[in-house]
């Protein structure tokens, strides 16, 4: 081999397992737009094709008894067993469509609790999962259109996608031109008249898809009224209500919206991609409502793993190099992102600590109950430093989120410290504020193996570092490194994700009577 060649050193540009956003969308015929009068029966017909083309399985089936059927042959086949009949009838009147189950506890079961028990025949106990979280390719994705339901009145469903045999995934089709309002309400209706009827097994779809070919948008299957009461109660009679303003564009990693149906088939229906929105992307919140992230979200979370990964193959812990800061506009969730980024971290193995900083005037009530949903006790709201000691020196505290105040005083007062050797990512909540300035100095001067990463709405650059806000004098991307990902006030105005800006005109100069206008 020549020494030359030998002597080289290969560095990748980017480290990937699968992105779920596509970096940018390219459509095959740039410019052109399918124009062509589509039927409803048509645009089916060719979204199911399309799905198989990228290995969806399609399945004939129209009955419940067929859809039970085939639920258990996907549950053996990925757990490796086989039921009997007695034990799949135990495991499926109990862990799968209890009686008084509704879409709330089925969320849970996919969301929370995945891995449900099963008692077998002989008395052994046997761990059953519906879905393979940690390797996604192990699922199986099937897809069935036209079932039928008979609730409270007759419903013939478009195209639904099957999960290890769970119905997860919802499709409503319009024909081209018309509102695709049309089938969010149908899907309302159907919530309403007959996904409860039956077993149950449509209250396990965590998210729904409508489109008229042209347009296309997603939502998560929740309860946004507040009507928790009468989910419990008896599901004929229960309400639930989605709200138009929830449903989500999908986009490229450029923020570019795909809305055809193709591209978004292509891209959303990639198997790495739902699998990953399904396992990764869906939040259930502290009031039991599931969200799902929007892709810019994704995309923000992602790329701060990513560049985790590759900081730490380089061994650049401790500097600029390894972290980064996300540009994400005022009202776009930032704090949404900035929490799965940081559960999504603390489950890297090679990651100590995770130490999530807010200011102290955010960490309110509200905030401290979502923060316990990432991890129990993991908000330390207490007024005293000794509690984030003990979550700093207990091994099995991977996620804590704190202050900036309570942090500071730990630092001034533990000069060393063991946990300051250890390998921790740290995210700053709206990093733009001057009381980052101090603390940022703190951490980059006694942590030695760091990721730092900020969130911001109002980055610092060049043109303003000088001011008084900013007393380190420095731009954002100095103090925390390589920006990572944007998504500015235009792309959120653009999306509709907030409201444009109205600016009126209003004369406040009395002219004189005496002056007229030419």
């Amino acid at each position: 081999m020549n020494e030359d060649l030998k002597s080289c050193r290969y560095e990748p540009i980017a480290l990937s397992n699968e992105s779920t956003v596509v970096a940018e969308f390219l459509p095959e015929f740039l410019g052109v737009r399918e124009a062509a009068y589509q039927s409803e029966a048509e645009l089916e017909k060719a979204f199911i094709k399309q799905l198989q083309v990228q290995a969806y399985e399609y399945l004939p089936i129209t009955s419940e008894a067929e859809l039970i059927a085939n639920l258990r042959h996907q549950l053996e086949k990925l757990n490796k067993l086989q039921f009997s009949d007695a034990e799949w009838d135990r495991f499926f009147s109990t862990c799968i469509a209890g009686t008084n189950d509704g879409i709330i506890e089925k969320t849970a079961r996919i969301q929370e609790d995945h891995i449900q028990v099963l008692k077998r025949d002989d008395g052994s106990i046997k761990n059953i999962y519906l879905i393979d979280k940690q390797y996604i390719h192990n699922n199986y994705l099937q897809v069935i259109n036209q079932y039928e339901v008979e609730g409270a009145r007759s419903n013939r469903y478009d195209v639904t996608v099957l999960v290890n045999g769970l119905p997860m995934v919802h499709v409503e089709l319009k024909r081209r031109g018309v509102d695709i309002r049309e089938a969010f309400n149908q899907i309302n209706r159907y919530q309403r008249d007959s996904f409860w009827a039956g077993c149950g097994l449509f209250e396990y779809v965590q998210l729904f898809v409508i489109s008229n070919g042209t347009l296309t948008k997603y939502y998560s299957n929740t309860v946004r009224d507040g009507h928790l009461a009468e989910q419990r109660s008896k599901r004929s009679k229960s309400k639930t209500s989605n709200s138009f303003s929830f449903t989500s564009w999908w986009a490229d990693a450029k923020n570019q919206p795909i809305t055809e149906l193709a591209g978004f088939t292509k891209t959303f229906f990639a198997k790495h991609s739902l699998l990953n929105v399904l396992t990764r992307y869906c939040v259930f919140d502290v009031d039991r409502k599931l969200l799902v992230m929007r892709p810019y979200q994704i995309v923000a979370a992602e790329r701060i793993l990513q560049r985790i990964g590759t900081a730490t193959n380089h061994k650049q812990l401790g500097t600029v190099a390894a972290g980064g800061y996300i540009w994400h506009t005022t009202g776009s969730g930032k704090t949404l992102t900035s929490f799965k980024a940081a559960q999504l971290a603390r489950g890297l193995a090679e990651i100590d600590k995770v130490l999530f900083v807010v200011d102290r005037k955010d960490l309110d009530y509200q905030t401290m109950r979502e923060y316990e949903r990432f991890e129990k006790g993991a908000a330390n709201s207490n007024t005293s430093t000794a509690v984030l000691q003990r979550q700093l020196e207990d091994p099995n505290s991977r996620i804590i989120i704190t202050t900036i105040q309570k942090l500071s005083r730990f630092v001034t007062k533990n000069k060393k410290h063991p946990v300051y050797d250890q390998h921790v990512v740290v995210i700053f909540d709206e990093c733009h504020r001057s009381q980052f300035g101090d603390m940022h100095a703190e951490i980059t001067r006694v942590f030695k193996r760091y990721h730092l990463f900020g969130f911001t709405g109002t980055p610092i650059f060049a043109d303003n570092a000088g001011t008084s806000g900013n007393p380190l004098r420095r731009t954002t991307e100095q103090a925390f490194g390589d920006k990572l990902h944007t998504y500015t006030i235009v792309d959120a105005i653009n999306d509709k994700n907030v409201l444009p800006f109205r600016i009126d005109y209003i004369n406040t100069i009395k002219a004189s009577p005496r002056i007229k206008d030419k």
